[in-house]
């Protein structure tokens, strides 16, 4: 009979302590999963300006263009794109530096802060 008392499993209390800490989690994640994604199309937009033989892409602006158009594909609007990329021509390379943070509410005066900082050579096509 002790052996089957000492079996109940979890209380009420930890039940819902499980489950606060798991909405927690879960809010998060809804909260910065976006940011790597915006992130993410970003970088591909970068690289995909060596990589795309269908456009002729020669000058800075170009360069520029390109990504903003990716930007508008893809409905990333909360970043000014003349602030968070530069770009250089070097010969035959565009040097481009993506640099930029985002901060997200947590709970009341607890904020999140991603920062996405990343060097990118790529060859003009």
């Amino acid at each position: 009979m002790n052996a089957m008392k000492s079996q109940q499993g979890m209380s009420i209390v930890g039940w819902l302590l499980t489950l606060a800490v798991v909405a927690f989690v879960a809010s998060t994640a809804f909260k910065l999963v976006p940011h790597y994604m915006d992130n993410r199309t970003l970088t591909q937009a970068i690289e995909s300006v060596g990589a795309d033989k269908s456009t002729r892409i020669d000058t800075v602006g170009e360069f520029y263009g390109h990504v903003s158009r990716a930007m508008q594909v893809n409905n990333i609007q909360d970043l000014d794109l003349n602030k968070v990329l530069s770009v250089t021509d070097a010969g035959n390379v565009f040097q481009a530096h993506l640099k930029y943070e985002k901060r997200e509410p947590l709970i009341q005066n607890l904020d999140v802060v991603v920062k996405f900082d990343r060097q990118f050579s790529v060859v003009k096509p």
